[in-house]
C-alpha cells in the first residue's frame, strides 16, 4: 500500500510540473488578435499629459530644481588654516633653534672648561650619544620643520593664497 501512494504523489508532482510549464508554451489571453497599434509622437504626447504614459529619461521641467548643498569643507582653501598651520611650524622651528643654540653653547663651554658639572644629569633628555650626533639630530630637525614650512608656503601660492596669509594678517 504504501509503495502505491508513493506512486500517486510522484505522479502527481510530474503532471503539477509539466502544467505551468505547458501554459508558458500556450498564447497568452488577449493577445491572440492580429490587430496591429501604430502610436504617434500627439498620441504618446496626449497620454503622457494625462498620466497615463512617462518617458524614461525625460526632465520634468515643472518640478523645482533642488537647492545646492553647501561646498565641502576643504583646509587648503581657509586662509585660516594657512596662518594656524604656519604658526605651528613657525613656533617649532623657533623651539628647534632654541635647542640647538643652547646644545652647541653646552658643547661649547664643556670644551673650554668654563663650566663644570659633577656628573651626568639624566632628566635633562640629551639625545645624542655623543656631542656632535646631537647636534647633527638637531639640525636634521630643524631642516624638517623648515622643510615643511616651506612646503606650506608653496602650497599656499599654488592655492593663490595672499603673500600675508601664512603670517596671519
Amino acid at each position: 500500500m504504501p509503495m502505491i501512494r508513493y506512486l500517486h504523489a510522484v505522479t502527481l508532482g510530474f503532471v503539477l510540473v509539466a502544467l505551468p510549464l505547458r501554459a508558458a508554451n500556450g498564447p497568452h489571453v488577449g493577445t491572440g488578435s492580429e490587430n496591429t497599434v501604430l502610436w504617434t509622437n500627439d498620441d504618446l504626447a496626449r497620454l503622457h499629459s494625462l498620466g497615463l504614459i512617462s518617458v524614461v529619461g525625460q526632465i520634468d521641467q515643472e518640478k523645482p530644481k533642488p537647492a545646492t548643498l553647501p561646498a565641502e569643507y576643504v583646509k587648503t582653501q581657509d586662509p585660516e588654516w594657512y596662518a594656524e598651520e604656519s604658526a605651528r611650524l613657525r613656533d617649532e622651528l623657533e623651539r628647534s633653534r632654541t635647542e640647538l643654540d643652547r646644545y652647541s653653547q653646552a658643547i661649547e663651554d664643556a670644551t673650554s672648561l668654563e663650566t663644570m658639572t659633577g656628573g651626568i644629569n639624566l632628566n635633562d633628555g640629551d639625545i645624542g650619544i655623543t656631542p656632535e650626533a646631537g647636534i647633527e639630530i638637531l639640525q636634521q630637525q630643524v631642516s624638517e620643520t623648515q622643510t615643511q614650512l616651506d612646503a606650506l608656503e608653496d602650497l599656499a601660492r599654488r592655492n593663490d593664497m595672499q603673500p600675508g596669509t601664512l603670517r596671519g594678517q
